[in-house]
């Protein structure tokens, strides 16, 4: 797969759902750029079971994102129909009402594509019509953009591994705090640890206060 790390996120112009039942026509990740972060996150399909759970996982945290001045957008390659439906239908009966971040739509697949995300590809017949081949759905990848509009992190996970919600404010953290300090984060770091400066004795003070 390609590693987006270090690289712009690429754009795309999308139909999105947003605050839980609101259609946009145009929706773009560069309107964040110079003013949030963004956790971009893709997930296979609506109407699925690992799915709500992330979903909704992110929608119980979304306080902790804001206060970090980072917005939170998922994408699946579902119709923005579909999303809203989704977004209608009552978690007994295996919706997410409740989520109000955007739900990017890609049904063409081509945004899943750009970020390397999609589980098949496109192939031609002996008789030259374009096939799909593997699955036509998003892995788990989720991707940390800062405020520049660059992917700091990215992470993609087969389609029955549900993600971390608490593991994805911790890289926010790690990435605020670097930024902030100019120190880098050891294995594990968490808000409020001690980080370190770039050089060989705080390395060596670090390791040797374990």
């Amino acid at each position: 797969m390609a590693v987006l790390v270090g690289k712009k996120a690429p754009s795309f112009s999308a139909p999105a759902v947003v605050n839980g039942g609101e259609f946009i026509e145009n929706y773009s990740l560069d309107q964040f750029i110079g003013k949030k972060y963004v956790i971009f996150f893709f997930y296979p399909a609506d109407f699925t079971f690992v799915c709500p759970t992330e979903i909704i996982a992110f929608q119980e945290k979304i306080e902790e994102f804001e206060k970090r001045d980072v917005m939170v957008v998922g994408c699946s390659v579902d119709s923005k129909h579909s999303h809203w439906k989704w977004l209608q239908t009552e978690l007994k009966d295996g919706g997410i009402k409740g989520v109000k971040y955007p739900l990017v739509a890609d049904p063409a697949m081509t945004i899943a594509e750009n970020y390397d995300v999609l589980a098949g590809t496109w192939d031609y017949t002996e008789e030259g019509e374009a096939t799909y081949v593997g699955i036509p759905e998003a892995y788990r990848g989720l991707f940390l953009i800062d405020k520049e509009g660059c992917v700091r992190h990215q992470i993609v996970n087969d389609m029955p591994l549900g993600r971390s919600v608490e593991e994805v404010i911790r890289l926010i953290d790690a990435l605020q705090y670097s930024e902030e300090h100019g120190e880098v984060c050891p294995a594990n770091w968490q808000k409020g640890d001690r980080a370190l400066k770039e050089n060989a004795d705080s390395i060596a003070s670090y390791l040797g206060d374990k």
